[in-house]
């Protein structure tokens, strides 16, 4: 069994406090978690109204599947939410 996480750092540009972040997250949040079966939420800044950090957790039986859905995740949030802007990406396989 390979787990395989990423930590995303995300930049909200259009956040001007942090109800507005939540009603951002949230949606994004859950349609990670329905359309992609990654557990998902958001680890880091969550008093920080422009920025956030999520972790994504998923499981498999190969490390190049695990890290190839997950690298697809994040160029999902890329292609389908231009509201956020994902600064940095960590991947880590155990």
């Amino acid at each position: 069994m390979i787990i395989g996480a990423v930590s995303l750092r995300l930049y909200l540009p259009g956040c001007n406090s942090l109800k507005g972040k939540r009603g951002l997250l949230k949606p994004l949040l859950a349609r990670l978690h329905k359309e992609f079966n990654v557990a998902a939420a958001e680890t880091d800044l969550q008093d920080v109204w422009q920025s956030a950090e999520l972790g994504l957790v998923a499981v498999a039986n190969e490390g190049a599947h695990v890290e190839s859905e997950l690298r697809r995740i994040v160029s999902w949030i890329e292609h389908n939410r231009p509201e956020v802007e994902v600064v940095d990406a960590a991947f880590e396989l155990r």
